[in-house]
């Protein structure tokens, strides 16, 4: 779930800076070479967070590149200045923008990264899914709300204790409700519906697929979020 939570905000990130895919696909990429997909506190030298990025080189503070959303912003600032991003191969731009002892490493991550990023832009209905334990300490909805806001710079309202969140397009409205299962642990969020469709948490099958339910009144762009109680 960590690591999910992580890929799913590097997602949000080009999703809400309306960049293509492929952007994601990199990014996902380079950062499950640097880290595995986990927001580090230590690394080689003074490398940091996601993507390894060094404060010393003039990537921010030490708090700021352990930043899931800072980090992966300013990785995409560097990555739209790269000749030819969108075509050429990800390992060449990847290490363009990371300027790697090891460039040719992330190649190999890219069939996963693809995966990944579909499922957390929107392209794929439904592909997010996760067996989860009860929560905890669960987040309140306004909480929830907040993330949101700050991850896709949506506006999302708190109704009758639920947050719903309304997009542009039906993608938007996916990419949203996937990355509000990736941090459904975070969250501790009891269902995710989307599209008529509805995804419950728990540790049972059940929780691995997009179940049909037309009572909650999500449209195609508008996503409805159940806190945990």
């Amino acid at each position: 779930p960590e690591q999910a939570a992580n890929a799913s905000t590097i997602a949000a990130v080009s999703v809400q800076r309306r960049l293509p895919t492929r952007a994601a696909v990199i990014a996902i990429a380079t950062a499950m070479q640097e880290s595995k997909l986990r927001n580090l506190d230590h690394g080689d030298r003074d490398s940091l967070g996601l993507f390894q990025q060094r404060p010393s080189q003039g990537w921010g503070t030490a708090a700021q590149v352990q930043d899931a959303h800072y980090a992966s912003g300013l990785f995409y600032n560097h990555l739209v200045k790269v000749p030819s991003w969108q075509t050429r191969p990800l390992t060449e731009v990847a290490q363009a923008v990371q300027r790697s002892g090891f460039p040719e490493a992330y190649a190999k991550h890219e069939a996963e990264a693809t995966t990944l990023a579909e499922g957390l832009t929107g392209d794929r209905s439904g592909a997010i899914t996760c067996r989860l334990d009860p929560p905890t300490s669960p987040r309140s909805a306004k909480d929830i709300a907040a993330a949101l806001r700050a991850e896709f710079g949506v506006r999302p309202s708190v109704t009758g204790g639920n947050v719903e969140v309304g997009t542009e397009t039906a993608r938007g409205a996916r990419a949203v409700a996937a990355w509000s299962v990736a941090h459904a642990e975070q969250h501790g969020s009891r269902s995710v519906s989307v599209a008529g469709r509805t995804w419950t948490s728990g540790r049972t099958d059940a929780a691995t697929t997009w179940t049909t339910d037309a009572s909650t009144g999500s449209g195609a762009r508008r996503v409805v979020i159940v806190p945990g109680s």
